[in-house]
């Protein structure tokens, strides 16, 4: 028998070789190189995006704009970050957060348009008072960040805090250089007016305030301050009654006063945190929310001291 030969296994054909990279555009280079010269990263991941993506349904300013969008974002972030930093607030404070069921003698419309920071505009203050733990801390907190979003110069400082600095530039002679710091931004808030008893010096604690105040009076340029101390009680606090009357006279000239007579959101918190430690049957109710309760505003805006306990007499030996 014939033998058989094995046909021949046909050969895959060689591979092409690899096409040669589209020459690289020299104005799509130069763009590359000006985004970096011009420190825009943002923009410059975006262009990348664009061209791996394309979009032909866009128009030239269309492509133009989402090329220049996220640079614009980033920018604004940074610059309200920057604001927020230089502001100095030791929390974040938003008016979302703020529970405005537990206090339902705040008018809650009026805070809502003091969000607006119309109040800016017309260089007018905002005097929220009240007793410790009303929240006024946190509205002012709140208005300064939001100031700060708005791309405003803000401040925050106690009022103790406001005085040592100013006392402490007595001695190095820097006094106008530390009054800046507080008569230049667009909003100062000066909290805790009355919560501390700030330190006796020889200098006029009402004469450093008055030196604070008035320029920013005159300006006008706007301060939100809280207190937990009725309007006459300022004299004591600053040792000078006649500064003091200076002081609130221009400040209740333009302002906005908002008096919270509610109860104390942190003695609530310690409530309910004391009510979710008991263990008996007989404590458990201790840890049900607490109703705020109601009272009568204060006449001429006064902080209400109503319900405070006034210390006991002692008996006599």
């Amino acid at each position: 028998m014939p033998r058989q030969t094995k046909r021949a296994e046909p050969q895959p054909a060689p591979a092409a070789p690899p096409a040669a990279p589209p020459a690289a555009d020299p104005f799509l280079e130069r763009i590359r190189a000006g985004l970096a010269a011009l420190r825009l990263p943002h923009a410059a991941k975006r262009l990348e995006e664009l061209l791996a993506e394309p979009a032909p349904d866009l128009s030239r300013l269309a492509w133009l704009w989402a090329l220049l969008e996220p640079q614009l974002t980033a920018s604004d972030e940074s610059r309200v970050e920057r604001r927020i930093r230089q502001s100095r607030l030791p929390e974040r404070k938003t008016l979302q957060a703020f529970r405005f069921e537990f206090q339902p003698s705040l008018d809650k419309d009026l805070v809502l348009d003091l969000a607006t920071l119309r109040f800016l505009e017309d260089g007018k203050n905002v005097l929220l008072a009240g007793m410790s733990g009303t929240g006024k801390s946190h509205l002012a907190m709140a208005l300064a960040l939001n100031a700060c979003s708005q791309n405003r110069s803000v401040r925050y400082t106690t009022n103790a805090n406001m005085l040592a600095a100013l006392n402490a530039s007595l001695a190095t002679d820097t006094l106008h250089d530390v009054l800046k710091q507080y008569t230049r931004p667009d909003l100062l808030v000066i909290d805790e007016v009355g919560l501390e008893q700030v330190e006796r010096t020889v200098a006029s604690r009402a004469g450093l305030m008055q030196k604070v105040l008035l320029p920013r009076y005159t300006e006008p340029r706007s301060t939100i301050i809280t207190s937990n101390i009725p309007w006459e009680s300022w004299g004591d606090y600053l040792g000078d009654h006649l500064g003091a009357a200076a002081i609130l006279d221009r400040l209740l000239h333009r302002s906005c006063v908002i008096v919270i007579n509610g109860p104390s959101w942190r003695d609530h918190e310690h409530s309910l945190d004391a009510g979710k430690r008991a263990k008996s049957p007989s404590t458990a109710a201790s840890s049900a929310p607490v109703k705020p309760t109601k009272q009568e505003p204060t006449a001429k805006g006064k902080p209400s001291t109503r319900g405070a306990k006034k210390p006991a007499k002692k008996s006599a030996k």
